[in-house]
């Protein structure tokens, strides 16, 4: 793993404390060229580890605070009539940027949601018939509250799947948290820190990790994993293809972060979680039995042979 990786990985945990895994996982997504759903209570730091890290690699970066009333124009833009110059003119919206924070994204109604689609899928933005290509480095981390269902509606499955990872972010133990409190009153600001790397360095990252290899007995051990939820009676929907491509590219940014050019199962355990626990749902009989998500995933990896 080169320096600038190391030292971003180094400034990263620095700021944001408590979260080390998530936001490996967060970085693995980001260098995967994927998006990251991130769940959790408020006040658990989801915005500001999505700013630091835009801050920490030189990129752009928009929120966008989903409501009930935000419409698709809100996201990609509009052409409006500019009667001085007598010429339709195109606004382009926040979702121009390189990394874009779709805050509580499930306050906004499935019309409003979908303007993320084609930004996320193909990198480009239709507004009023033309077409405009986003930043080669791009990606969406949208945020969730797990405790407020009152008004909000639910991301449909197809949207869900184009989320590279889902991210559960907790509370930290007792003395992060008390860290972070201490910081707080000292008065730190991560809006300070100067960015470890510029794009082109953090692009030119991403193309390494294209060499990372993935041998044929580490992605056989990905189907099947895949394709036993698909089988299992604890599952009633079980993960797409997408899913498997997911946990590959993932798998292949972890090593990397682990300073290895090459992927071994216990790289694939550690994203199969996150990769698949907002891509499959469980049966009934699981959920009434008080089962989550997370147990049946890991129930479901274990029963997978792993590679020698």
């Amino acid at each position: 793993m080169n320096q600038e990786i190391n030292a971003l990985l180094n400034k990263y945990e620095e700021r944001i404390i408590g979260q080390s895994t998530n936001l490996r996982l967060l970085l693995s997504a980001v260098l995967a060229g994927g998006h990251v759903l991130v769940e959790g209570v408020p006040g658990t730091g989801k915005t500001q580890m999505v700013k630091t890290l835009a801050r920490l690699i030189g990129g752009g970066f928009n929120r966008i605070q989903f409501t009930p009333d935000l419409l698709p124009s809100d996201i990609t833009g509009s052409t409006i009539y500019n009667m001085k110059e007598s010429s339709f003119q195109t606004l382009k919206g926040p979702i121009f940027t390189n990394i874009l924070l779709a805050d509580e994204i499930n306050r906004t109604p499935a019309k409003t949601q979908a303007a993320l689609l084609e930004a996320m899928e193909e990198k480009q933005v239709t507004i009023q018939g033309k077409t405009y290509t986003l930043e080669e480095v791009f990606f969406v981390v949208a945020t969730q509250n797990p405790l407020e269902f009152e008004g909000t509606y639910p991301l449909p499955e197809a949207q869900q799947d184009r989320f590279l990872f889902k991210l559960d972010i907790d509370f930290p133990a007792f003395a992060e948290e008390k860290q972070v409190l201490a910081q707080v009153i000292a008065g730190i600001r991560t809006e300070s820190d100067a960015p470890v790397m510029d794009l082109a360095t953090f692009l030119s990252i991403r193309n390494e990790i294209e060499g990372v290899t993935i041998n044929d007995a580490v992605l056989d051990y990905i189907m099947q994993i895949v394709r036993r939820t698909r089988e299992t009676e604890s599952i009633r929907f079980g993960a797409s293809t997408r899913a498997a491509i997911s946990i590959a590219r993932a798998a292949r940014a972890w090593a990397y972060l682990q300073e290895r050019d090459y992927v071994t199962p216990d790289d694939v355990k550690i994203v199969a979680k996150p990769a698949l626990r907002h891509r499959i749902q469980l049966s009934p009989h699981v959920e009434l039995e008080g089962l989550t998500v997370d147990q049946i995933i890991q129930e479901l990896v274990g029963s997978v042979t792993v590679p020698r």
